[in-house]
């Protein structure tokens, strides 16, 4: 079966007075059908410019310079303005980080949602539009749903604004759906139930998730397959529960050990990843996260590491899952009693 998304060595720039920062380095992964695909990484990692891209909204002097991004096999990279606003909304929808900057506060949220359905089914009446808002409202578990169609953005609470703005995205059942960082400026009892309604409308409509965040909790509970985003690359990629148990790269192994546990000593800190992400003018012409590798090596620092696979769905770009590499240069070799195969 053809995944609903392929993207294949994906390459975005900016041009800025300083250079051409270059933000998407050689990007490839797929979204199969009825699949939840976390991309996690800090900020700077490259994981929303690999969404704006897939969705054609790069502003200013953003540019896909190179690569393919697959739509249901229609490939979007050169795709007319025209076209692409006929396939935004109806087969890929998204969801963007802050639902107050997202909606316009001079509308009303029933007429905002109907735009969408006005924008890709014509044929429907003013009436009909209305009663499907309402009920994309109720699907979204929105109390008093015909009442809440006439209600501005204010008059709603930070998780409804973003109930709203999943009842936008799901208007005309998109086969992916792609969420940027949607529960982030949410307290942590409406982060999970916007988590939960995602769930339980996925299982509904049948689509595909890409689920963007910084949080690997997060993705644990809605995910079933992880990739991991550092410096415009994909370090690491493997199912939720092998990631989780059997990380590979040391940027993964990083993110885990910061995440807080109920169940940790509270006397004992948490352990963060100290330094700087990379200049993205001026990339590391080794492994971008080599500066800040507790592992990192001469081979590291000088040369790119190739995507190895250490096991069955389970890829990561690092130096230390080299099993021909001297024992000199395997810090692995000294830190975990021997080398990696």
């Amino acid at each position: 079966m053809e995944p609903v998304l392929q993207v294949k060595d994906l390459k975005t720039s900016f041009l800025t007075s300083s250079g051409e920062v270059q933000a998407v380095r050689g990007v490839s992964f797929s979204v199969n059908k009825g699949e939840s695909v976390g991309i996690v990484g800090e900020s700077g990692s490259g994981k929303s410019v690999t969404s704006l891209s897939v969705m054609q909204l790069l502003t200013g002097t953003g540019k896909i310079v190179g690569g393919s991004v697959k739509l249901n096999g229609r490939e979007l990279v050169g795709i007319g303005t025209k076209e692409m606003r006929s396939i935004r909304g109806k087969e890929v929808a998204m969801i963007f980080q802050d639902p107050m900057t997202s909606l316009n506060p001079l509308l009303p949220v029933g007429e905002q949602v109907s735009e969408m359905l006005w924008a890709h089914e014509k044929d429907l009446s003013r009436a009909d539009r209305e009663a499907r808002v309402a009920e994309l409202f109720r699907m979204v578990r929105i109390p008093e749903a015909e009442k809440r169609l006439k209600s501005y953005p204010h008059e709603f609470s930070g998780g409804m604004r973003q109930r709203v703005m999943i009842a936008m995205a799901l208007a005309c059942k998109p086969d992916l759906l792609i969420a940027d960082e949607p529960t982030t400026a949410l307290d942590v009892s409406i982060q999970d139930q916007i988590l939960k309604l995602m769930r339980s409308i996925q299982r509904e409509i049948g689509m595909s998730i890409m689920f963007i965040t910084h949080d690997l909790g997060v993705v644990a509970e809605l995910c079933n397959r992880v990739i991991v985003m550092y410096g415009g690359l994909i370090m690491e990629q493997a199912d939720i529960l092998d990631l989780f148990e059997h990380p590979c790269h040391p940027y993964t192994m990083g993110l885990l050990a910061s995440i807080p546990d109920i169940n940790q000593d509270k006397q004992k800190r948490l352990q963060p990843i100290m330094g700087s992400p990379p200049d993205m003018i001026h990339p590391p012409k080794g492994c971008p996260f080599s500066p800040r590798c507790p592992y990192a090596c001469r081979v590291c620092l000088e040369e790119l590491p190739p995507i190895y696979t250490a096991g069955e769905g389970h890829v990561s770009r690092c130096w230390l899952l080299d099993a021909d590499a001297p024992a000199a240069d395997n810090p692995l070799s000294y830190a975990k009693g021997g080398k990696r195969g």
